[in-house]
């Protein structure tokens, strides 16, 4: 049975209005990707804190035993989600995993993120895995914008790029909020994320927070942009700009203000203690390719 809204606010550390000290694991069990996005880089070390890194991939019939290693290091655990490193719906590693961690830990909180690609398409199959809350990266809804931030992406087996890849991204995404919240009759709660990218998208928040609303996302959470890989020239926005894009959004839509830019393999209190090296034992330093997918 999907959680009221009320018990996802206060029992998830990325859902809440405010900063509490509920835990999360990630598991990191979907490396493969479909998209291309300038500003990602996604590796696999112990060093750097942001999303897209992971010391390790893991299979989905192993989660449960991390899970299980987990809270008995960190009973503040309340939710399970997946993030990556790549996206969780370019196969079939998250929503196999999700099957097998709801039979064995169904008091926890299913939490899952995804740029959106396959959503629409996948929506069904999101819904019968039982996932409580969904989180979808939406940078543009201006394909224009978005031809900015994305190279490429892979859809259906043929490769897509600038405005045509980028009207097929967002249609994809606004759709399939709308079939993820019409399927689930709106419980499935729905969070935005957006990367802020001075110069590129920093104007165009207000048209994502209305946008997204009205698709039926609960709640927006705007992400600073780490400058790297092909905008590593680009600056970070600062505090002001930040603020600035979430001013612009709260007229529209909740707005959440406490994302700790979390790893792939992440474990713990997010702000306040992390354990996954602990966890995730043999921990590989440095880039290498991804073990599946």
């Amino acid at each position: 049975m999907a959680l009221d809204e009320a018990t996802i606010y206060r029992e998830h550390p990325c859902f809440g209005p405010h900063k509490h000290n509920k835990g999360r694991i990630h598991l990191p069990v979907a490396p493969g990707c479909n998209i291309e996005c300038k500003f990602c880089d996604r590796k696999i070390n112990e060093t750097e804190n942001r999303p897209g890194v992971t010391s390790t991939v893991i299979k989905p019939e192993e989660a449960c035993e991390y899970i299980r290693r987990a809270l008995e290091r960190c009973p503040e655990l309340t939710v399970v989600g997946i993030a990556g490193p790549g996206d969780t719906l370019a196969t079939n590693y998250a929503l196999d995993t999700f099957r097998l961690v709801k039979k064995e830990f169904p008091q926890l909180i299913r939490c899952m993120s995804t740029n959106g690609l396959l959503l629409l398409e996948r929506a069904e199959e999101l819904v019968e895995v039982g996932i409580d809350t969904l989180t979808v990266t939406v940078n543009a809804v201006d394909p224009k914008i978005e031809a900015k931030l994305n190279n490429r992406i892979i859809y259906h087996g043929k490769v897509y790029t600038g405005e045509e890849a980028a009207e097929i991204l967002i249609h994809n995404q606004i759709e399939g909020i709308k079939k993820v919240v019409s399927l689930s009759d709106a419980k499935i709660l729905i969070k935005v994320n957006s990367v802020l990218c001075p110069g590129i998208n920093d104007k165009h928040i207000e048209e994502i927070a209305y946008t997204v609303k009205d698709a039926g996302a609960h709640i927006y959470n705007i992400i600073p942009l780490i400058p790297q890989n092909e905008l590593k020239d680009l600056k970070a926005p600062t505090f002001k700009e930040l603020d600035q894009a979430r001013q612009a959004a709260y007229p529209y839509i909740n707005i959440f203000t406490h994302c700790a830019h979390c790893r792939a393999d992440a474990i713990g209190v997010p702000g306040e203690f992390d354990i996954g090296s602990e966890i995730y034992m043999g921990r590989v330093l440095g880039k290498e390719t991804f073990s599946h997918g």
